[in-house]
């Protein structure tokens, strides 16, 4: 005797229920990302950066003298990841490198000035996609909504 199978209703695409993804930060945390990420992929471009260069260049230009070391921790980067994309940004003379003044193993980084110069272009593209990606929100949610995305990971 063949097993019985149950019939399942075709379920129209008006009809899905995400009630409980809603309920769910990391869905909607993934959910915002995504549609950030995609814009900002597609204006980062000009810049010639993906979201993880522009977050190392952000550091250094921050902190000039940072270590690949302190770049790995602070942005969960895995060192090997880390060290082609150093090279990357080296070559394209967004930084270089300077002997570490207290630790002689470390080697610091430091932004040259047309990375500082390209920071400024790709920050005031960072800011205006914000603000559209943002525009539903006012100020006090928006600082509300950092504060407690932070408060996720850190």
């Amino acid at each position: 005797m063949a097993p019985r199978t149950k019939l399942i209703e075709a379920v129209s695409p008006e009809a899905v229920d995400t009630r409980f993804l809603r309920t769910l930060v990391g869905y909607n945390a993934r959910r915002a990302a995504l549609v950030i990420i995609d814009s900002f992929v597609r204006e980062m471009a000009v810049h010639g950066f993906r979201p993880v260069d522009f977050s190392v260049m952000s550091v250094i230009k921050d902190n000039p003298g940072v270590t690949s070391r302190q770049l790995c921790a602070e942005l969960n980067i895995q060192p090997p990841n880390l060290v082609s994309l150093i090279q990357s940004l080296e070559k394209r003379g967004l930084i270089e490198r300077q002997a570490h003044p207290s630790d002689k193993r470390a080697t610091s980084l430091h932004p040259t000035a047309a990375g500082r110069e390209l920071m400024q272009a790709a920050e005031g593209t960072a800011t205006d996609l914000e603000a559209r990606a943002c525009a539903r929100l006012d100020l006090t949610q928006r600082t509300q909504l950092l504060k407690l995305l932070q408060a996720v990971y850190t």
